[in-house]
C-alpha cells in the first residue's frame, strides 16, 4: 500500500493521540514477522479513531468484516459499552489464530466473537440492531457487505469502510479492486439512508451515519 499520508505526519499525529495499549506493539511485531501482507493491519491513528467512533456511537453490538490478526477488533472492542459484543468475520484460520492469541491477553478480548466462514453467510445470520460496523475485507464484495449491513444498523449507528482511496488509484481505477472500491464509494454517495464523509486517514476511511 502506497502511503497517502507521509510517514512523518503519521508519527506526529500518533504522538498527539491517546496512547495505545502496549499489546498493540506486540501484535504489530508478530503480524509483520509472520504474515505475508502485514500492511493490511490498521495502525494506531486508524485504530484510535475506531475506538472513539465505537464509543461515541454507544455501541452494544458491533460487526467487523475482515479480522486479519485482530488489531482493529481490539480497538473496536475497547470502545464498546460494558457488556458489549463484537462479531468479527474472516475466512483465514492462520491469521485469526494470531488474533485469538492476543485477544486472550487484552482487557477487552472477552467482548470479541470470531466467526470463520464466508462473510456474506455470516452477515445473513446476524440480527440487529447493530450499532457499529467496520468493513475491511475483500474489495470485490465491499458493495455486497454494505448492502447486507445497512438494513441491520439502527438509526444513529455508524458504518466505517477502510481503504476507500486504494493508494490514490480511485482517481484512475484500472485494477478490479480499485474499480470495486469506486463502486462502493459511488454506492455510499448515492445512498439516502446515510450521511457520510470520506476521510483521508491512512488509505482512506468512509464514515457514515445511518439516518
Amino acid at each position: 500500500m502506497d502511503r497517502i499520508v507521509p510517514t512523518e505526519i503519521e508519527e506526529y499525529a500518533a504522538a498527539h493521540s491517546t496512547p495505545m495499549h502496549p499489546l498493540f506493539e506486540e501484535l504489530k511485531a508478530e503480524t509483520f514477522a509472520d504474515t505475508d501482507a502485514p500492511q493490511m493491519q490498521v495502525g494506531p491513528i486508524e485504530g484510535r479513531l475506531l475506538t472513539l467512533l465505537a464509543r461515541m456511537a454507544n455501541s452494544k453490538l458491533a460487526v467487523e468484516v475482515g479480522t486479519f490478526t485482530g488489531y482493529s477488533a481490539i480497538c473496536i472492542a475497547e470502545g464498546l459499552v460494558d457488556g458489549g459484543r463484537l462479531i468479527t468475520c474472516d475466512i483465514d484460520p492462520d491469521t485469526t489464530a494470531i488474533a485469538r492469541k492476543h485477544w486472550a491477553r487484552c482487557p477487552w478480548g472477552d467482548r470479541i466473537e470470531l466467526r470463520l466462514g464466508p462473510a456474506t453467510e455470516t452477515l445473513a445470520g446476524i440480527e440487529g440492531p447493530v450499532d457499529f460496523v467496520f468493513i475491511d475485507a475483500d474489495k470485490a464484495n465491499y458493495s455486497n457487505y454494505w448492502n447486507a449491513l445497512v438494513p441491520k444498523v439502527r438509526s444513529g449507528g455508524l458504518l466505517v469502510v477502510d481503504n476507500v482511496l486504494w493508494s490514490g488509484s480511485v482517481l484512475s481505477p484500472e485494477t478490479e479492486s480499485a474499480k470495486a472500491i469506486c463502486a462502493l464509494n459511488d454506492l455510499v454517495t448515492g445512498d439516502d439512508r446515510v450521511e457520510h464523509v470520506l476521510l483521508t486517514v491512512r488509505d482512506g476511511m468512509m464514515v457514515a451515519r445511518k439516518k
